[in-house]
């Protein structure tokens, strides 16, 4: 008996105490990957939390919500200078 209650509470008692703890919230992860991504000098992007399976763009580098979610990094992309007011050509004189 005594083997029997040793086997189960090395085998099941992890079990209850992980499916006791909160799981974070999606912008909990969101935020922890954000904070990484900062301390590695990383700028000018963007993350989104999508259903799993439908990002179209970006790259998925996270999950939450169980798993049905995905967070998606994309870089934003620069904004072009405006091209100048292109100048007409000169003319040239016909003799």
């Amino acid at each position: 008996m005594k083997l029997w209650i040793t086997a189960a509470s090395i085998f099941f008692v992890p079990i209850f105490i992980s499916a006791q703890t909160p799981a974070k919230t999606c912008d909990d992860v969101k935020a922890e990957i954000a904070k990484k991504l900062d301390a590695k000098g990383v700028i000018g992007y963007t993350l989104t939390v999508v259903d799993k399976g439908t990002a179209t763009q970006g790259k998925v580098i996270g999950s939450c919500g169980g798993g049905k979610k995905d967070i998606v990094y994309e870089r934003a992309t620069p904004t072009p200078a405006p091209a100048p007011d292109p100048k007409p050509a000169p003319e040239k004189k016909q003799k």
